[in-house]
């Protein structure tokens, strides 16, 4: 993995933790982070798929219609963030 990659990485998964440690998020929302964070961080799967599979999820978490505004926008810019990796 590339410098830029492996940095972007690194970012990915302080955001991730960030909103599992979110007290104002919904539990649901929070082991959804801490769940997305296992997928990305299994090299048993190529990037591409894990990428993919975390965006789905994350996808699937943004949609959820308790989530807080502020929690919805950080989601947003870390599926923006994994785009970047692909």
């Amino acid at each position: 993995m590339a410098e830029k990659d492996s940095n972007l990485m690194e970012q990915i998964i302080g955001s991730l933790d960030m909103l599992n440690q979110d007290t104002s998020i919904p539990r649901n929302i929070r082991r959804g982070a801490e769940e997305a964070k296992k997928m990305l961080l299994d090299e048993k799967n190529p990037l591409d798929v894990r990428v993919a599979s975390v965006t789905s999820l994350l996808d699937e978490l943004a949609n959820d219609p308790n989530i807080p505004i502020h929690g919805r926008t950080l989601i947003w810019n870390i599926i923006s963030k994994l785009e970047e990796l692909v």
